[in-house]
């Protein structure tokens, strides 16, 4: 195949995405450069163009020229200067021979490490995947190993080699995490080293620190979220609102665990080893609940979390807009069960009692919530109940049958509130 047949021919998928031309055609874009350079041997015009071959006797052929300009004929070995653009076009034709040999070498090594870094990134996810199957035989949660598996591909693709403790430490170390991301991707590492036997020393883990909820709604304005959702996502908000569930928990609600004669909804999978509970809820809920469809096991069917949180992120934003209040868009799922633990401990004043509401196993983690109330409320003590006393069992039945409770034992004497 001859250069101007290499012309012709498409250039290669590689060659578009350069934007580049093949080889042959910067020859032919070279020899029309010099071409537009030779001039006439009779009167030094630069207008030539090509006419066609001469053959000669050894079956070779001569490229013929034309002047357009006095109308002479010539050929190269005709020019003075035919030979110096013979050695010219020559070494063109070299250079684009090379050029063609790089390029293919470019190609095979492209393709070398693009096929190496495939198989490497696959052995990496089999690495994990394998990890994270064993923490499903140790029967850690859905929610963990998903955790897990995100932890650990951010830590690859950011640069990490996971089998080297120091690698990802210094990965760790440059990223601008929050506290609780931080100390996520540290535990789900610490996870995986334990897995294939791997000794670290883990980076100081910060310490936590519960924080106190920047702005809790009022009820008006919950209301006005959850009228402003759609079936679905108000009957979820709704469920949050009155049980204080968190949204883990609420979304793995069953059917079974819901009595719709007696208004009464069981949780037996909490989360963060939470204790069980049971609540008592409206009519209203109960009526919202029962116009949701049946198709799965679940009351808001088998779909992960995401979609609810992404239809309600649009119904806050427009919500905020309409009404003019920013700090809508501080109301979380979360927000909800904050905020019902603070009405019920201002409606009782009994921190234990809000700490089995919430199943929280400690009580100073149910703590933070006498702060709330007082921070909203201020301190109303003296004028929310009636305070009363008894000395024996007698006056504090008939003091129950009143409508008092016990509050405590002190020196002898049994004392008793009810709200006013």
């Amino acid at each position: 195949m001859s250069v101007w047949d290499r012309v012709r021919r498409k250039p290669s998928l590689l060659t578009v995405a350069c934007g580049a031309a093949t080889p042959a055609q910067r020859v032919f874009n070279r020899w029309k450069i010099h071409l537009q350079t030779l001039k006439c041997p009779e009167c030094g015009s630069t207008r030539i163009v090509k006419d066609g071959l001469r053959w000669l006797q050894n079956g070779l052929s001569i490229q013929r020229f034309l002047c357009k300009n006095c109308g002479f004929r010539f050929s190269l070995n005709s020019s003075k200067n035919a030979e110096n653009l013979r050695n010219k076009l020559y070494k063109i034709m070299v250079d684009a021979h090379e050029e063609k040999n790089l390029l293919m070498e470019a190609e095979q090594k492209i393709e070398k490490r693009d096929a190496g870094a495939t198989a490497k990134q696959q052995d990496v996810q089999a690495k994990i995947f394998e990890a994270a199957w064993e923490l499903k035989k140790l029967g850690y949660s859905d929610a963990t190993i998903r955790l897990f598996n995100s932890a650990l591909r951010t830590l690859h693709y950011r640069g990490a080699n996971l089998f080297d403790p120091e690698s990802v430490k210094e990965v760790i170390a440059r990223q601008k995490w929050s506290d609780s991301r931080r100390a996520n991707v540290i535990k789900s590492y610490d996870l995986f080293a334990k897995h294939y036997g791997i000794t670290w020393v883990k980076p100081k883990l910060p310490r936590p620190i519960r924080k106190i909820p920047p702005y809790l709604p009022t009820e008006a304005e919950i209301d006005a979220l959850i009228a402003a959702s759609p079936k679905k996502l108000a009957a979820f908000l709704q469920l949050l609102k009155e049980t204080a569930m968190r949204s883990g928990e609420a979304i793995r609600l069953k059917w079974t665990d819901v009595d719709f004669e007696k208004q009464i909804i069981t949780l037996n999978e909490p989360e963060k080893g939470s204790e069980p509970r049971i609540w008592k809820v409206s009519s209203k809920l109960i009526g919202m609940l029962n116009l949701l469809p049946r198709k799965s096991l679940r009351v808001f069917g088998n779909g992960p979390i995401n979609s609810l949180k992404t239809t309600y992120l649009k119904v806050r934003k427009r919500l905020a807009h309409k009404l003019q209040n920013p700090k809508l868009l501080q109301v979380s799922f979360h927000t909800l069960r904050h905020w019902r633990a603070t009405m019920e401990y201002h409606r009782t004043r009994d921190i234990m009692h809000v700490k089995s509401f919430l199943g929280h196993k400690e009580v100073r983690n149910t703590e933070i919530y006498i702060t709330l109330e007082r921070k909203i409320f201020g301190d109303e003590t003296s004028d929310q109940f009636h305070f009363a006393t008894a000395k024996t069992m007698e006056e504090a039945g008939k003091l129950i049958e009143l409508g008092f409770e016990y509050v405590c034992h002190h020196k002898g004497i049994m004392l008793f509130r009810k709200r006013k």
